[in-house]
């Protein structure tokens, strides 16, 4: 990756104190904990969607609308997030927002309706959009910092997370009820969170190299060059194309897995624990690829292999074939949205963070709802298909990107 990022991390404590920074190392440790904290939560509470969709009545174009809360939460913040980060530092907004998001995510199995399901939503994705952009924020400077291309690495941990919560509420999802599960998550996401937050604020403010704040670097950045903000924008489209194979698989993986093909809750829970697991496992090598073939040729492969994967995930008569395919699908998305936002990132700070995440993670929280209109119209396989065209697409953007990436 091009070290265009010039940010780097001040000697200075986080919220004002004036202990000494965290090394890179321990730093990368504790942004690493946040990352699989945010997939360990978001994963327990997609699998528990059949159960509350149960609990609440909703139709699958109801509960589409009730999942659209995630995303207008998400959505609504992330731009005001980027904000957040230049004025206080992006290690701070992200412990605010996991204290948020542990809270939040007790919420949606305590409502008895489709309409009060959405509306506590929109409180659960505020504090997911904005964890991810100052996640993604604060890893972009410490990429810069490292000089290595390591944002996949801290993806990876997003996703085995999401495996670990994944695979644990498969395994409870027979014995605890939505509210006790979603209950001991947040008891989980504290502990977390108090434990690792305080080594995560001392790893001090964000400033420019030149010792401008953080909050005067992307306002320079702005004006500088108008083709660099589309270039964010081009990656942050080919984010919205991944992630919206990611957002449909977490959010009716399992219920297409229980609905068509007639698993019960543990293997269709499976599903996307087996997703999260190979996109993990893509992630873990990412660095190497992106060192050995570049970003044009990760961007591609990538995107052509999870369109093929979710071409049988989506189709396949038999279920063991249907996880075959999403575990082909986990493979191939794995790098492309950390390449996308790190790129994105390394252009223009956290307003480029904030940008193509705000594109990225509108895809994979718009995805849910569209799917469930078309599953209401067409069929839930066949609405999954639409996961096939966008990640092809995205492989197309990124040959496309070839000379904006320089590799």
């Amino acid at each position: 990756m091009p070290h265009v990022n010039k940010l780097r991390t001040a000697p200075s404590g986080g919220l004002g104190g004036a202990t000494a920074p965290l090394p890179p190392a321990c730093l990368r440790t504790a942004l690493t904990v946040f990352f699989a904290l945010d997939g360990f939560l978001f994963a327990g509470w997609v699998v528990r969607i059949p159960a509350i969709k149960h609990r609440t009545g909703a139709t699958a174009s109801t509960l589409g609308l009730a999942l659209l809360g995630v995303s207008a939460g998400a959505v609504i913040t992330m731009m005001l997030t980027g904000r957040l980060c230049r004025r206080f530092g992006s290690h701070a907004v992200t412990v605010v927002c996991g204290v948020l998001l542990s809270l939040s995510i007790a919420l949606p199995a305590r409502t008895g309706s489709a309409l009060s399901l959405g509306l506590v939503l929109l409180l659960f994705g505020a504090a997911y959009g904005g964890m991810n952009v100052a996640m993604n924020s604060a890893a972009v400077d410490l990429v810069a910092e490292l000089r290595r291309p390591v944002m996949p690495s801290f993806h990876a941990a997003f996703s085995f997370g999401g495996m670990a919560g994944a695979g644990l509420g498969g395994l409870v999802a027979g014995g605890l009820s939505p509210a006790t599960h979603l209950a001991a998550l947040t008891c989980v996401g504290l502990v977390v969170t108090t434990v690792t937050g305080p080594a995560l604020l001392r790893g001090g403010t964000v400033t420019s190299s030149s010792g401008q704040p953080a909050a005067n670097a992307p306002e320079l950045r702005k004006g500088t060059s108008a083709r660099a903000r589309r270039i964010v924008i081009l990656f942050g489209v080919i984010a919205l194309c991944t992630a919206y194979g990611e957002g449909a698989l977490a959010e009716w993986g399992a219920l297409h897995l229980s609905q068509d093909l007639g698993a019960s809750p543990g293997p269709a829970a499976a599903g996307y624990s087996l997703f999260a697991l190979t996109m993990a496992v893509g992630r873990l090598t990412g660095t190497t690829l992106l060192e050995r073939f570049g970003q044009t040729r990760t961007l591609v492969a990538g995107g052509a292999t999870a369109a093929a994967g979710m071409l049988l995930g989506a189709l396949a008569p038999a279920l063991w074939l249907a996880l075959l395919g999403f575990a082909v699908a986990g493979l191939g998305l794995a790098n492309i949205f950390p390449v996308a936002v790190g790129r994105a990132g390394a252009l223009a700070g956290p307003s480029g963070v904030a940008a193509a995440s705000t594109l990225g993670y509108g895809g994979m929280l718009l995805g849910p709802p569209v799917i469930g209109f078309l599953a209401d119209w067409i069929s839930l396989p066949v609405a999954l298909t639409t996961v096939t065209l966008l990640a092809a697409t995205a492989a197309v953007l990124g040959y496309s990107a070839r000379h904006a990436t320089n590799s």
